[in-house]
């Protein structure tokens, strides 16, 4: 896959992201498989261990990460070089969406392929990020032209981590992810199978729902790292409508025990 050459507007980007440490980008091959559940949950965790991170929201269409941290409602400011300040989630994690540039949070994005484009472009080159030790990018669903500038437009992404859910029709999918990364030139960290098993809230049991399983299996035939499984409980559904990832609002759940696993296997992997 080409990349763009070398111009002012790619100046801008690289002096935008040049104080961060790590980008790690969170990708999913079809929409509705918790990949901004992963992102934030990734994010925040890492944040948790005393890390300076940014959480950028960058999927256009539907950009539900303020929602998961309750700050749908804050309004961005600019700086003196007209750059926009991230809205900042305690302890210390800044988080960027669209969705803070929407004229409310029922407006549509109607906008054809090039005004996307520019849109994205913009959205990267004009935040303020400061010094990160870690970025994490919650992206657009799928691998069309929105995720493809994404990738060519942050050429210094340390990895990607590809989310999926035990189906087969999503586990279809995510090898185009995995492709897609390859064609990117991007290293894949690893495959996160989300909704993997509902945990009983009275017993405990976990009981298989969508099956169990493929993720592992899709990182084993094509020689992947595979981060983990986070099952299906009411924590979690309850954590993101609430504003408060799970790891943080039940910390003691199975999913955020395994959202810690997950982590610490980035963490370890991009160094």
């Amino acid at each position: 896959m080409a990349k763009p050459m070398i111009n002012e507007g790619d100046f801008k980007l690289q002096e935008s992201l040049g104080k961060i440490k790590h980008v790690v980008i969170v990708l999913s091959g079809k929409g509705g498989v918790g990949k901004s559940t992963v992102s934030s949950n990734l994010a925040i965790t890492m944040a948790q261990k005393g890390l300076q991170v940014g959480l950028m929201d960058i999927d256009i269409t539907g950009p539900n990460i303020p929602k998961m941290f309750g700050i749908e409602d804050e309004q961005i400011m600019v700086d003196d070089n007209r750059k926009l300040i991230p809205v900042i989630v305690p302890p210390s994690m800044k988080v960027m969406s669209m969705a803070f540039l929407l004229p409310s949070k029922d407006a549509p994005v109607i906008w054809r392929g090039p005004v996307k484009m520019g849109a994205i472009r913009q959205f990267l080159e004009d935040v303020n990020w400061g010094d990160l030790d870690y970025l994490v990018i919650d992206m657009p669903p799928g691998t069309g032209d929105e995720a493809i500038s994404i990738m060519q437009l942050i050429p210094k992404a340390d990895g990607v981590v590809i989310v999926t859910t035990p189906q087969d029709v999503s586990l279809l999918d995510s090898r185009k992810s995995i492709t897609f990364a390859a064609e990117s030139k991007v290293p894949i960290i690893g495959i996160v199978e989300n909704m993997s098993g509902f945990v009983c809230p009275h017993c405990g049991e976990v009981t298989d729902i969508f099956k169990s399983g493929g993720g592992k299996e899709t990182a084993t035939e094509f020689d992947i790292q595979f981060l983990g499984r986070v099952p299906i409980e009411p924590a979690i559904v309850l954590s993101g409508d609430s504003g408060m990832p799970v790891v943080i609002s039940h910390p003691e759940s199975a999913s955020a025990k395994a959202f810690e696993e997950i982590t610490d296997k980035v963490l370890k992997t991009v160094g």
